[in-house]
């Protein structure tokens, strides 16, 4: 008998009144997958892993954890754990002392696995602390050691890294790098283009409740192909150069000054440079540059805020 992939996910569908949240998505995240769940605030992400994990029925469509449906039976989170929004936990109490609550809800020999749990996020050493006197780091990673009592083979986690230092988040990224090494299936969703392209293998790509792309990072950086940096004397002047050019087009103002764009050939370059010293914009930088993430999501996603009519409720933080 094949084994059945941890999440699939097929037609789903979210609304609230008039408001479409999630539309139609389809997913499939594959045993051992670090699957990055992307997309601008607002997408759908979160409301899609609160269906996924079953704590709100969908309008329509389907959610499979291991072969199961999380809606007919809580069976279908056996092995199945994760945080939604952010994880929550008594503050007058101490980290493991917030454990053992758990563990005692969670039984199945859970409280054995406390002190396991803590190593592995690295607290315990602040394991006697209250959890009050937390860092926002520590408490997230305090939410994945509760979600690790389960002994889970999928883990769900809803921006991990939101909030967090730049220590911190290498910190997260290196921790989810060794549960998946450890043969565990994660599926995290952000909006953090670093976190996703320095974990995950796989992404989903989110715009306004549907998904724009799924499929492996590679083969979405090698569809974007490669583009040019501009910088000149006169960026607005070249610019209207570059837009009227033959064989120039994607022209866009570079995040960290002057232009970029794509060519249909050197030699398009070649009569780009020639045009814009004939009107005065001198090339100060003309260089090619290759496709990042950032480019690529913003590729899919730059539209997502003129005339959406999808949106995410700001639902009660759950965790699963």
């Amino acid at each position: 008998m094949p084994q059945q992939a941890p999440i699939e996910v097929r037609g789903l569908v979210k609304r609230y009144g008039d408001l479409v949240a999630v539309d139609q998505v389809d997913l499939t995240v594959e045993a051992g997958d670090v699957f990055g769940y992307l997309g601008p605030n607002g997408a759908g992400k979160t409301t899609s892993l609160r269906m996924m994990l079953g704590l709100i029925r969908p309008s329509a469509g389907t959610v499979r954890l291991f072969g199961r449906d999380p809606q007919v039976s809580v069976k279908a989170l056996e092995g199945v754990a994760g945080f939604v929004e952010a994880p929550s936990f008594y503050p007058y109490l101490n980290g493991r002392e917030n454990l053992r609550l758990l563990a005692a809800l969670d039984g199945d020999e859970a409280a054995s696995r406390i002190e396991e749990s803590l190593s592995t996020v690295g607290l315990s050493d602040r394991a006697k602390d209250r959890v009050g006197g937390y860092s926002h780091g520590m408490r997230q990673r305090l939410g994945i050691a509760a979600a690790l009592l389960r002994k889970p083979r999928l883990l769900m986690l809803d921006e991990p890294a939101t909030g967090l230092d730049p220590g911190g988040m290498r910190d997260m990224r290196d921790l989810i790098r060794q549960l998946s090494a450890s043969g565990m299936t994660v599926l995290l969703s952000s909006h953090l283009l670093t976190e996703v392209e320095e974990v995950c293998n796989r992404v989903a790509i989110v715009r306004s409740g549907r998904v724009a792309y799924q499929g492996r990072l590679d083969d979405l950086r090698a569809q974007a192909g490669d583009g040019y940096q501009l910088r000149t004397s006169a960026d607005g002047v070249a610019r209207r150069v570059a837009e009227a050019q033959t064989g120039i087009s994607e022209v866009r103002p570079a995040a960290d000054g002057g232009l970029t764009f794509s060519a249909a050939g050197p030699g398009a370059v070649g009569a780009l440079s020639l045009s814009l010293v004939e009107s005065g914009a001198l090339i100060e930088e003309l260089s090619r540059r290759h496709a990042t993430l950032e480019d690529l999501f913003f590729s899919l996603t730059e539209d997502d805020s003129a005339g959406s009519t999808s949106a995410e409720p700001d639902p009660e933080p759950a965790q699963a």
